[in-house]
């Protein structure tokens, strides 16, 4: 048993579930973007499941030609940004994270 996997997961996934994760991030578009650019370690493509950490920014890559009105109704906000963990050490992946966060906040 996995600490805050639930009874599902572990039974679909004994060996462990991956890791992807959506948030959003404040800043729409604009911050998005700036957010991927600055990026140093994570790489920015649109699959997932890789054994190296990916990340995309929908409304402004696979979504682009969607206005904020069908992103809206599509479930995809201006502010989503996808993250699939790899195997490179947390502490990198957080700090390559945290500082194109505090850069993105600054658009």
């Amino acid at each position: 048993s996995v600490p805050g996997t639930s009874r599902v997961a572990q039974q679909l996934l004994p060996k462990g579930a991956g890791s992807i994760i959506s948030f959003g991030i404040k800043g729409g578009r604009a911050a998005g973007r700036k957010f991927i650019e600055t990026l140093k370690l994570t790489s920015h493509l649109a699959n997932v499941g890789d054994a190296k950490t990916l990340v995309i920014h929908p409304a402004s890559t696979t979504h682009q030609q969607m206005s904020a009105e069908q992103l809206k109704a599509a479930g995809i906000g201006e502010e989503l940004i996808r993250l699939s963990v790899g195997i490179e050490t947390a502490e990198d992946i957080i700090g390559d994270l945290a500082q194109a966060l505090r850069v993105s906040q600054k658009v």
